[in-house]
């Protein structure tokens, strides 16, 4: 029989396949849940004005979105227009901690995220902000030590 010389990756558990590590590739079900939770991390760590936060979790949020343009190149379009119409004035509204600003453009992403739900044929599913922030992350700024305090 002859010898398999197709490339492999190498673990501690084996070897896989390209085919094997293309089949493992989340699709967009698996990124949706975490560009959901950053998503709404972001609105909670924004109204406790913890901008440093916010930013880490947009720009998390916007890495994520890369990785499925990659894996579900159909969607690369819609993202790419989404990234730009939604996720960048939020950004924009991040760096200049403008609150009103970054309220309205939070609230704009959510009406077009469902939207484009609606527009794949995913009508049933509409994304809301939660009525509570994150319980599992201080979202409120961390405060400089003050000078002699222990």
């Amino acid at each position: 029989m002859p010898e398999d010389l197709s490339p492999k990756a190498h673990t501690k558990h084996g070897d896989l396949t390209l085919d094997q590590i293309g089949e493992i590739q989340p699709g967009m079900a698996r990124l949706m849940l975490e560009i959901s939770e950053r998503y709404w991390i972001v609105y909670y760590a924004a109204q406790a004005e913890n901008w440093e936060l916010a930013r880490h979790e947009l720009s998390e949020l916007r890495k994520t979105m890369q990785i499925a343009q990659l894996v579900r190149p159909k969607y690369q379009e819609t993202l790419t227009q989404f990234d730009a119409d939604y996720l960048k004035p939020l950004l924009d509204a991040v760096r200049a901690q403008d609150w009103p600003a970054f309220n309205a453009a939070y609230r704009r992403g959510v009406d077009g995220a469902n939207e484009y739900h609606h527009t794949f044929g995913y009508g049933y599913i509409e994304w809301q902000l939660p009525d509570v922030a994150p319980p599992h992350l201080r979202l409120a700024a961390r405060r400089p030590a003050q000078e002699g305090s222990a």
